[in-house]
Order: structure tokens, then sequence, then C-alpha cells
């Protein structure tokens, strides 16, 4: 790959240029993709699990789950819902009796399941 110093441009323009016709070679993907042997059935593998991935979000999308579309999460200032740092769960509470410090009574053991001969 080679670039010339065009007039007037930096030695920080002319390094960009030149980073950027790499990426867009594809070079740099073609040499990392050859640097350790791969054999065909470690090939197929991975295409087997791309093509998984393409299915599981194309099925995604289709469904409206696709990335962007839901609620943010970890944005300040909003309840993140329950178990959150700001959240509180909002299900069945526990009505039983309590022991004299306040926490809920510790539950029982299930009974020992019966033995078989």
């Amino acid at each position: 790959m080679y670039v010339s110093l065009r007039e007037g441009e930096t030695q920080e323009a002319l390094l960009r240029r030149f980073q950027r016709s790499i990426q867009n070679s594809g070079l740099l993907r073609e040499v990392k993709s050859k640097r350790f042997f791969v054999s065909n059935g470690e090939k197929a593998r991975i295409a087997a699990r791309k093509s998984a991935a393409r299915y599981r979000r194309r099925a995604r999308k289709e469904a409206g789950l696709e990335v962007g579309t839901g609620p943010r999460r970890g944005r300040p200032g909003q309840d993140r819902g329950p178990g959150g740092p700001r959240g509180r769960f909002e299900g069945p509470r526990f009505e039983g009796p309590r022991p004299e410090g306040g926490a809920p009574a510790p539950l029982a053991a299930p009974p020992p399941a019966p033995a078989q001969a």
C-alpha cells in the first residue's frame, strides 16, 4: 500500500489516510486470518456458528427485539426495575410470624424423601 504526501498535508493526516486505506483494502483482516493454521473442519464450525448467529439476529429482528429498540439500561436517574440500585421489589410480601429482631422467620427444611428399597 502506498500513499504520497499531498500539497499542504500534515504527517498526521497522511498517516490517517494510510491507515484508512489499509482498513478499506481488508489487508489486515486477511493477514490476521492467515496468522494461524485453521483446518477445514474448524472453518466449517466457525461458518456454522456465524450462520446460527445471523439466524438468531434475524429472528430477534422479526420479533421486534432487535438491539436498540428496548428500554435503555444504566442511565442515571432512572429506575432499573426489581433488584436494581433504585428499584424495589413490588411482589408478594412475607406476612408470616417474625422473631423479635424483625427479620422474617427462617423457612423450614422440606421433609426427607421416602427411602426406596
